[in-house]
């Protein structure tokens, strides 16, 4: 794994301008390695969506120290393509997680139990009971 002076070193051969225009994009990337100090971090933030948010919280464009107005999205692209080789989408990282037992439970919310809300034929709810009249149909139960 590059530091993020060396991405941003990187950044300023492609682009112009000093480290300090582009080490907080690199940074950003790799704040995962805060929680996570292995490659597996990158699945948060090394991927489309990745870029997309960098751009969304930096901005779309930034200017250099040289005056030159770089796309933030171009940077990010340059950090992932740097780390992974391509720009893969986060369906791609997800695929990749093996279900474990406890990501499968699912439980109700407190108090739901055996509660179901009988559904008007607008699709709108129009009343909630422990169990529904004899006359009514129940098509969603919580």
């Amino acid at each position: 794994m590059a530091h993020c002076y060396y991405r941003a070193l990187s950044s300023v051969r492609k682009w112009g301008g000093t480290v300090d225009d582009y080490l907080l994009l690199h940074r950003w990337f790799d704040q995962s390695k805060a929680i996570l100090a292995y490659p597996r971090h990158r699945a948060l933030r090394h991927h489309a969506e990745g870029i997309f948010m960098l751009e969304a919280i930096f901005g779309e464009t930034l200017v250099n120290a040289d005056g030159r107005v770089v796309p933030v999205r171009l940077v990010g692209e340059q950090h992932v393509r740097e780390d992974l080789g391509s720009i893969p989408s986060f369906a791609d990282w997800a695929r990749l997680i093996t279900p474990q037992a406890w990501m499968l439970r699912g439980n109700p919310l407190d108090g739901t139990e055996g509660v179901t809300i009988d559904m008007s034929s607008l699709g709108e709810p129009v009343a909630s009971s422990p169990s529904p009249p004899a006359e009514a149909t129940v098509r969603t139960a919580i």
